[in-house]
């Protein structure tokens, strides 16, 4: 059955509202109380600010970037639409947990629709499609996109969010212990790719190096050998604009080169012991992951 995640939002937004309300009407019935019983009428008001009631209203923006969160979370196979709670924090892998969404079979997930196709934008639309349905799903990917804020389609949208603000938001709801990591290649290309902690082995690295990188690679190499047979055919004025990308292409290739360097160095190492907890290891692979703002 189609639903409109706006009418959901909705409902919840009211049902905050709701409970708000009723928090505050029985904290200023509890002051007047007191304040009756020990005269304090002259001096004292009965009122609450709203930022003081301990419970808060129903926000958009966060509400979506949780939605994601939770999406990206199926993905990975750590929750489930089809049983409740934690799902997958290690330990043994239950398949039978999971109809509605199949987690990813690698446990890397590139970000880049354009470049890589089956892409983290990819699967958070595809998500969206199973759980609200095909009919509404251009509305549903147009409010999350409102929501999230930024120009362009509503995939675009999500992406920039995936690929600039996602990580960032997840540190800091996880109090900078991030369980998604974002691989980054470094500032000249940013190929970036999430893996699930809880999930993770060297041979994500070496996925992350010979598919996902290569890819990067091989579609930067075929663009400077047409740039090159392209220079000697243009009009001498735009030949400088040729010769600068192709010294950005080359300054790009040698970062990928040097990422696949680190990812192969630690591709040979034990990888992680998770009861040692997430901040030793995320620090093991500080050099090829996005840094945690302080």
């Amino acid at each position: 059955m189609a639903r409109l995640i706006s009418d959901r939002f909705r409902q919840w937004e009211n049902e905050c509202e709701e409970r708000f309300n009723r928090l505050k009407a029985a904290e200023e019935e509890i002051n007047r109380y007191f304040i009756g019983q020990y005269g304090l009428g002259d001096e004292l008001d009965p009122y609450v600010a709203d930022k003081d009631i301990t419970i808060r209203k129903a926000d958009v923006q966060r509400e979506i970037r949780s939605l994601i969160s939770y999406a990206v979370g199926c993905i990975f196979g750590r929750y489930s639409l089809d049983c409740d709670g934690l799902c997958y924090a290690g330990g043994e892998w239950e398949p039978q947990k999971y109809t509605t969404i199949i987690p990813v079979s690698d446990n890397v997930v590139p970000i880049g629709r354009q470049l890589f196709g089956c892409d983290l934008t990819s699967l958070i639309v595809d998500f969206v499609e199973k759980v609200y349905g095909t009919e509404t799903l251009s509305e549903n990917l147009r409010f999350i996109a409102d929501a999230l804020g930024g120009e362009g389609s509503p995939e675009e949208v999500i992406e920039k969010y995936l690929m600039n603000g996602f990580f960032h938001d997840h540190c800091r709801v996880y109090h900078k212990r991030p369980i998604y990591w974002m691989f980054d290649s470094g500032r000249k290309c940013h190929l970036r790719a999430l893996v699930y902690m809880h999930r993770f082995t060297p041979r994500d690295l070496e996925i992350l190096r010979d598919r996902w990188l290569k890819i990067y690679t091989d579609s930067l190499d075929s663009e400077a050998e047409e740039l090159r047979e392209m220079v000697m055919s243009v009009p001498s004025a735009d030949r400088p604009r040729i010769k600068r990308r192709l010294k950005r292409i080359a300054e790009q290739l040698g970062e990928l080169r040097e990422f696949g360097e680190k990812l192969s160095v630690h591709a040979l190492e034990s990888g992680i012991d998770t009861d040692d907890g997430v901040k030793l290891n995320f620090g093991k692979y500080s050099d090829v992951l996005e840094k945690i703002k302080p």
